[in-house]
């Protein structure tokens, strides 16, 4: 895929487990992006009380105010098919993201080989390094930023 010139998403999941089955999706976000334009951005979240694991619960309690909150886990992922439409996907992490988009048919790759970088423990430190990025809640903003910064450096070569 080019991803300066067509259109996909960057996509974050937040489970309430590492299986589907035994889970519920407590947050997406994502932006939609026309190669490297910003369409629009997906911001959902389950309402803190449907969160049963405090850890989880106390991790996502970062800018309420930019959060879309429900009472229906199942309404995310509804509202992120209709949003996504058939728009490739790139993700963060493959084993349970893939679980728990399933229903959808998108095509869905990980977004690391486009940062020319593989998925690690701590590849978030490595990205905001590599790229020179201040840290962030929002995963999906740091990877838009360092796909924005491979383009740039591809031109400069």
């Amino acid at each position: 895929m080019n991803l300066e010139k067509e259109g996909y998403i960057i996509v974050e999941i937040i489970p309430t487990h590492s299986k589907a089955e035994k889970g519920t999706i407590a947050q997406i976000s994502a932006l939609k992006l026309e190669g490297l334009k910003l369409l629009d951005r997906f911001d959902y979240r389950l309402n803190d009380e449907l969160v049963e694991n405090k850890d989880l619960r106390d991790m996502i309690q970062y800018d309420k105010q930019s959060f879309t909150y429900v009472d229906n886990p199942y309404f995310i992922l509804e509202k992120f098919k209709t949003w996504a439409k058939d728009l490739p996907l790139l993700i963060i992490e493959d084993s349970y993201t893939l679980d728990y988009l399933k229903e959808l048919d998108n095509k869905k790759e990980l977004i690391y080989p486009y940062l020319n970088m593989e998925h690690s423990y701590d590849v978030f430190n490595q990205i905001m390094k590599k790229y020179n990025l201040e840290p962030s809640n929002h995963l999906v903003d740091l990877l838009y930023e360092a796909i924005i910064y491979e383009s740039n450096n591809k031109e400069e070569k």
